[in-house]
């Protein structure tokens, strides 16, 4: 449908139109009656009749009048309108640059009448128009500078030439996220490799150290090098470990498939308090395992979550000193199977709370399980792989480690 101001134009057209054609019957009526006037004096002169009679006599006064008041009427109903159609042709010119993206024209000089008032309405248009396409090349501009952060103010009144600016916005977006992610991989890459360095330097340091000793015979007796070996044996144990959990960090992380099974949760749990009753009995501590009566089965690769449950028994026990429990709890929230493994010793620091899953972090004291800055944060990449999430709350009174992991339905 038309809007209200187009239908107000065209009816202003047509009705300029009309005046111009009712114009033109006046001074046509005029001319034909000079021109009646004019032939019956001029028919009476010997020297005009001879020419005017064949043509009166042959075709009629009444068609040679029609012919004359037609060509009359044309030739002032061109002339009244032609401001009309010049008006029109400038207005179809304008368009015609706009549409060619000639932003800048001018419709024609101002009139107070329907078709002045179209006129500045698309000066107006293309005044606007210019100015935020000056806005988006400008976004544009600094988009392709590097200056990722700049965003164009979105004006819903320019309708689609808004959604552009928001497109626009969009991309600068994505292109500083991608950006910053990159720049936070490298950072994180070089972490990592820092991270490594100096863990695998420090026991691998040691190691050499003694054995030197040992190589150039620097040793009292042998109870001493046997105390030496020892320490470079226990150092290469931690070295080992190190490794160990390095590659499985970078396995998890690495896209390797899983070897996914039904697996009930209290089973697996169940067997995993058994097999740490020798580290709980060393340790002067019990296990209590919280679970429901009915079977919570999960799909998954059991070796990579006993891996993970493993992890945070093993920190449970390290740091639950002074308490006689470590508590396994088991619970079903909707499709959600919550995993807590909990201890009663010192709490974490809160400002260690939020970093204790990155690899290689170490806060006033280490949450890791064995020290190599790698435990909790293989615990995360295997909760996330199976499409869950862990996280940790600690206080005064206990620290617990949940792990959220999708369940299947009850049959």
């Amino acid at each position: 449908m038309p809007s209200t101001s187009g239908s107000k134009w065209l009816h202003s057209v047509r009705w300029k139109f009309l005046a111009a054609a009712l114009a033109s019957a006046a001074p046509t009526a005029a001319v034909l009656y000079a021109f009646y006037l004019l032939s019956k004096y001029l028919i009476r002169h010997p020297f005009f009749a001879v020419p005017m009679a064949p043509i009166i006599n042959g075709f009629g006064s009444t068609p040679v009048l029609v012919v004359t008041g037609a060509a009359s009427f044309l030739f002032f109903y061109f002339l009244f309108s032609r401001g009309t159609i010049r008006r029109l042709e400038q207005l179809d010119a304008s368009l015609r640059d706009m549409e060619n993206g000639d932003l800048g024209t001018v419709a024609q000089r101002p009139a107070t009448d329907e078709l002045g008032q179209a006129a500045d309405s698309i000066d107006r248009l293309a005044k606007k128009l210019s100015d935020y396409m000056e806005r988006v090349t400008e976004g544009l501009q600094a988009v392709a500078s590097g200056r990722l952060e700049y965003r164009i103010e979105i004006d819903r009144s320019y309708g689609d030439f808004a959604r552009i600016a928001e497109s626009i916005n969009a991309m600068a977006e994505q292109l500083d996220r991608s950006i910053r992610d990159e720049r936070h991989a490298e950072k994180t890459k070089n972490d990592l490799v820092t991270g490594v360095s100096h863990d695998l330097r420090t026991p691998l340091t040691s190691i050499l150290g003694f054995l030197e000793v040992i190589e150039q015979d620097r040793y009292k007796d042998e109870v001493e090098l046997r105390h030496y070996v020892n320490i470079a044996y226990e150092k290469a144990r931690t070295l080992k470990k190190l490794i160990d959990d390095l590659f499985e960090y970078t396995r998890i992380g690495g896209g390797m498939p899983l070897a996914r099974t039904e697996l009930d949760l209290t089973d697996l749990l169940r067997q995993l308090a058994e097999e740490f009753v020798p580290s709980l009995d060393k340790a002067s501590m019990t296990c209590r395992l919280a679970a429901p009566d009915e079977p919570l089965v999960i799909e998954g690769d059991g070796n990579l979550l006993m891996r993970a449950f493993e992890n945070l028994m093993s920190n449970a026990i390290s740091h639950g000193e002074g308490s006689p429990y470590v508590d396994i709890e088991i619970e079903r929230r909707e499709d959600i199977a919550w995993i807590r493994v909990v201890n009663y010793g010192e709490p974490i620091p809160a400002m260690d709370l939020p970093f204790i899953f990155d690899r290689f972090y170490r806060g006033d004291r280490s949450r890791t399980s064995g020290g190599t800055g790698l435990g909790l944060a293989i615990v995360k990449s295997i909760a996330e792989v199976h499409g869950g999430s862990v996280r940790a709350r600690s206080d005064r009174s206990r620290t617990a480690f949940e792990i959220a992991l999708p369940a299947l339905r009850s049959s």
